[in-house]
Order: C-alpha cells, then structure tokens, then sequence
C-alpha cells in the first residue's frame, strides 16, 4: 500500500509522513525530493531556470511514476500545490493500491505556523505578519480546496503533536 499526504505549507506532510513511515516499517518519498534527484536541480532552480510550467509536468510525470512502479508499502509526500495540476489529485485516486490523506488545517494555525517559518520559503519570505500570512493562506485554501477535499481521509492537524497526528492517520487507516 502507499499512503499519499496531501496538504497545505507547514501541514507536517514530510515531518509527520518520516514518522508515519517509521511506525509502519514503510519507504518514504518525498515528491518534491524525488523531483530534485531526477532533475539534478532543487524546485527553486527548475522554477527560475525552466519555469512553472516544466515543473508542474515533470511533477505529474514523477507522481505517475512512483504510483505506478512503487507497490511496496511507501508513505508518499507531495508538494502543497501537486494535488491542484492537471490530473494529479485523479491519479493518485485512481491507484488502486495507494489511499490519500489530507492533513487539514485552519487558516489560523497554518498562518501561524507559517510567520514562524517564512525564512525557509522563498514563497512567503516577504509576509512578516499573521495578518498577511492569513489573507494569503486563506486565498490558497480558497483555491485548493476542491483538489484536498478529495482525499480519502481528512486528519485534522490543529494543536496536535506529530505523534498525535501519526496515531490519527494510523487509527484511519487500520
């Protein structure tokens, strides 16, 4: 089985997914992390040197491939904006051996999380309050919504542990 994370920023898809992973005695992958070692790039080089579009491609051409080859129990993590492209949220449904779980959390607490951390993506370095940080995630969810909801489990991260977060997607799952 592989167990598919789908999520917004800061939503703990790679930190609580690792976790996952090691209760399970599950691989992990990280989508973003597997795009960089195939391309021989990070994301923010193949987005200022190729551009979004040729991401968002070889992103679904990465997603087919690990959903398709990989039948070994495996906690998949994508990008927040992965499940949103083209048909990726459709593939990773139609993998008959795979179940997705969104990581579910409020515009507040990702806001939150996300002032904290904002050094560490290039996307929101420049949003230094909670106010701002708000408005632009409230925006996103606004948008993502549709593509998230699908998923077939829902975990609600709000003011939980990752521990916490790891029992909840095991309780859902077994």
């Amino acid at each position: 089985m592989t167990i598919v994370l789908i999520g917004y920023m800061a939503s703990g898809k790679t930190s609580v997914g690792k976790l996952l992973a090691k209760k399970l005695n599950y691989r992990f992958i990280d989508l973003d992390d597997f795009i960089e070692e195939k391309e021989g790039a990070t994301i923010k080089e193949i987005f200022n040197s190729k551009g979004e579009i040729y991401f968002r491609k070889k992103e679904t051409q990465y997603l087919k491939e690990l959903l398709q080859a990989n039948e070994e129990n495996t906690v998949l993590s994508l990008g927040g904006g992965a499940p949103c492209f083209g048909e990726n949220m459709d593939e990773v449904l139609k993998a008959k051996h795979a179940i997705s779980i969104y990581l579910k959390g409020t515009v507040p607490f990702l806001a939150n999380k996300l002032v904290q951390k904002r050094s560490k993506r290039p996307l929101i370095s420049h949003i230094d309050n909670v106010e701002d940080m708000s408005e632009f995630v409230g925006k996103h969810l606004f948008e993502r919504m549709p593509f998230y909801s699908k998923a077939e489990k829902h975990v609600v991260i709000d003011h939980k542990s990752k521990p916490e977060i790891v029992e909840d997607m095991v309780s859902i799952l077994f």
